[in-house]
């Protein structure tokens, strides 16, 4: 996985292979899966259990590559690459591998340069190497980008940033030519650029990439891995399930009554099954996730019981993710390690 692109039935062969493995045990055996495995495979904050998906683990580590390209240097087999199918640019990225015959193993690594850049950046040393308009080294995003009526009258749209740097200006300073003047109304828009270059400067260090949104600014798998994920805002309350002192097995099931998936017999009936709904212990109230675990006459008892035992007075919430939610609240105050 980390030099070849895995195929689509292989993956989903070994996916199958981890959800009955999950659901069912060892044994492998045929289980009803709970909760769909997208959720699954959500990092613990955002709702699931943390397993990577086969398919972005290949992303990720194929995507390594592309980094390793552009940020080494002097490397034997950046130089066979860089040879074989040559550069494009200052150096940064290769040419495109069109080549039909045997395994195209570079090829199938290049599928993934496009999201691979557009979370890389450059860090301006000498500048001779990185592109002053169309390389993304200052703001958010490349000034052509940024600032497109500007470039379309640039005389030098191929300039590095060397070539715009004039150190004859007192300390250094920016140099730009465009084609003809400005009329009053794009002054300010020169001003925002001058404004955004003002904190940048050419020095005697070599030119180099960062991995945007790590700390350090190099690529991590991890971080990669997260970045191909779907994005989620949900909160969930996972700092109340996953804790050290509790058993792997009733964490997990926490886990599922969170998200309401345990077979209680509400779930059984839009399954198809046909039974009567009638929760056995109070035998007043249909059974689902948050009568049997909560508000059900018989389990509020032992709920009563424990909260004297520690003196805590509570009113309860409507789901089990309230529950969870509320349980790291203040109201536990200096009790919270008793409890």
């Amino acid at each position: 996985m980390s030099l070849f692109r895995m195929p689509k039935i292989a993956a989903r062969r070994l996916e199958k292979l981890q959800k009955d493995f999950l659901w069912g045990g060892g044994r492998l055996e045929r289980k009803i899966h709970l909760i769909n495995w997208e959720v699954v495979c959500t990092q613990k904050e955002k709702g699931g259990v943390g397993i990577r998906k086969i398919d972005l683990l290949n992303k990720a580590l194929l995507g390594k590559w592309i980094w390793r390209f552009a940020f080494e240097r002097d490397i034997l087999w950046k130089k066979v690459i860089g040879v074989k199918y040559g550069q494009e640019g200052f150096g940064w990225r290769t040419n495109k591998a069109c080549r039909t015959f045997r395994v195209g193993v570079w090829k199938e690594i290049l599928k993934e340069a496009n999201w691979c850049w557009d979370n890389m950046m450059f860090k301006v040393g000498k500048g001779t190497r990185i592109s002053f308009w169309t390389d993304h080294w200052c703001g958010n995003a490349a000034l052509s980008h940024n600032f497109p009526q500007l470039f379309a009258v640039a005389v030098h749209r191929k300039a590095t940033v060397k070539d715009v740097w004039d150190s004859s200006l007192g300390q250094g300073g920016w140099n730009l030519r465009f084609s003809r003047d400005f009329n009053d109304w794009e002054l300010d828009m020169i001003g925002a650029m001058f404004n955004m270059l003002r904190d940048f400067r050419i020095s005697s260090e070599e030119d180099s990439v960062l991995w945007k949104g790590t700390r350090q600014g190099t690529f991590g798998v991890r971080d990669a891995y997260i970045l191909l994920g779907a994005p989620s805002a949900l909160a969930f309350p996972f700092k109340s399930i996953w804790v050290d002192k509790v058993p792997t097995k009733v964490a997990f099931f926490a886990w599922e009554a969170s998200w309401g998936k345990i077979l209680t017999l509400d779930r059984l009936q839009k399954r198809g099954w046909q039974l009567p709904n009638r929760y056995f212990l109070c035998g007043c109230e249909e059974e689902n996730v948050n009568h049997i675990l909560i508000h059900c006459i018989v389990v509020r008892v032992l709920w009563e019981i424990v909260f004297a035992l520690v003196g805590v007075q509570w009113v309860f919430p409507e789901t089990v993710n309230e529950v969870l939610f509320s349980w790291k609240g203040p109201f536990v105050g200096r009790k919270r390690k008793k409890i």
